[in-house]
């Protein structure tokens, strides 16, 4: 029941969005790509500047799960690195763990990703790692714990039943995906990054 509930809300929450956050919702927007509620078909007023970057804010924090506070502080860190904010911000977001599980096929979904780290069957180098914000280093290896390997959902993703439903393996990821294995090569670039944003409103929203 409470999956159902999950399931469900993520739905609403990607029709409201526009957005296609688990591959069920997908399968919603495809046949109903207007947001939810009786009013949900009729065209919208125009939207302000305002509403308008907050909207592209969380569409962006809707596909990595994650927090106002969280994506405040990774928002600062972008400001400060050197490069493009917008890229920045990104990028770091890129690194986390749980979108890295994702990314590599460990999981079907954002969630099932976050759930697999929590649950301390996520290795980073030989060591357990149960924060999906843990921020993944460039040459790190992403591995399940051998005591992890049977289970039947990493079976079935060792098996790669979720390429179907998820983007191409982003050339910064090295994946063997029958070792449930995956190595962070290098740092991603934006235009790799599997997400759907406009980075420079979301740095104008932060920067109102």
């Amino acid at each position: 029941m409470a999956n159902n509930t999950r399931a469900r809300r993520k739905v609403r929450i990607s029709r409201a969005l526009g957005i296609a956050l688990t591959p069920k919702a997908e399968k919603y927007l495809e046949r109903r790509p207007y947001a939810p509620g009786q009013h949900g078909r009729a065209r919208r007023k125009q939207d302000s500047d305002y509403a308008v970057r907050l909207r592209e804010k969380q569409r962006l924090r809707a596909q990595y799960n994650i927090r106002e506070a969280q994506m405040a502080r990774i928002f600062e860190e972008a400001r400060r690195t050197a490069g493009l904010t917008g890229e920045n911000l990104i990028e770091l977001l890129e690194m986390r763990l749980d979108a890295l599980v994702l990314r590599a096929g460990f999981a079907r979904t954002s969630a099932q990703a976050r759930q697999l780290i929590v649950h301390r069957h996520i290795m980073v180098d030989g060591a357990r790692v149960d924060r999906p914000s843990f921020r993944v280093a460039e040459g790190q290896l992403i591995h399940v714990h051998s005591r992890s390997e049977t289970m039947v959902p990493l079976q079935v993703a060792a098996a790669g039943a979720h390429r179907d439903v998820l983007p191409a393996v982003p050339g910064y990821l090295d994946v063997q995906l029958d070792k449930l294995q995956a190595r962070l090569v290098r740092r991603p670039k934006r235009s790799e990054v599997p997400v759907t944003c406009e980075e420079q409103l979301v740095v104008e929203y932060y920067a109102r």
